[in-house]
């Protein structure tokens, strides 16, 4: 089904979606944080821009007819149910160390991810490649609130 990844897409947006408003408003606010995090605007437009490529990666891989390809939409939903975990365990539930080990598991999927992905179309890879790079530094800010608020 074609549109199979970009519903997933937009699952995964929407679930973490719901999570991030009720620790956002309230208890993020208080958290010490490092000088370097930026600030609240930034990550809409990034997480945007890194679904849209996500959800068009996807949608290759679905239909390249590779048969290589249901292994790699497997790590590609994996991750994406990772990453709406991602914001439930860190804002929903306020478990920044928990979401820390999360979000280091949801790093290497994105990174099997993009390896399956890169045996079928190089493209398509190259599409996760953002997402990789925004979530290295989501892994390494969300290990700095973990220290700066044990």
């Amino acid at each position: 089904m074609a549109v199979l990844p970009a519903l997933a897409v937009i699952a995964a947006a929407v679930l973490g979606g719901l999570a991030t408003p009720q620790g956002l408003a309230s208890w993020y606010g208080t958290l010490a944080k490092p000088a370097w995090n930026p600030p609240n605007a930034v990550f809409g437009p990034v997480w945007t821009v890194l679904y849209v490529l996500m959800a068009v990666a996807g949608t290759r891989i679905a239909l390249s007819g590779d048969p290589g390809a249901g292994k790699a939409m497997a790590w590609f939903y994996g991750q994406l149910a990772l990453n709406a975990l991602w914001s439930w365990l860190f804002f929903a539930w306020q478990r920044p160390d928990l979401a820390f080990v999360e979000i280091v598991v949801l790093w290497l999927a994105i990174l099997a991810t993009i390896l399956a992905f890169a045996r079928i179309d190089r493209p398509s890879a190259w599409m996760l490649v953002p997402y990789l790079a925004w979530v290295t530094f989501a892994t390494i800010l969300n290990g700095a609130i973990w220290q700066l608020n044990r």
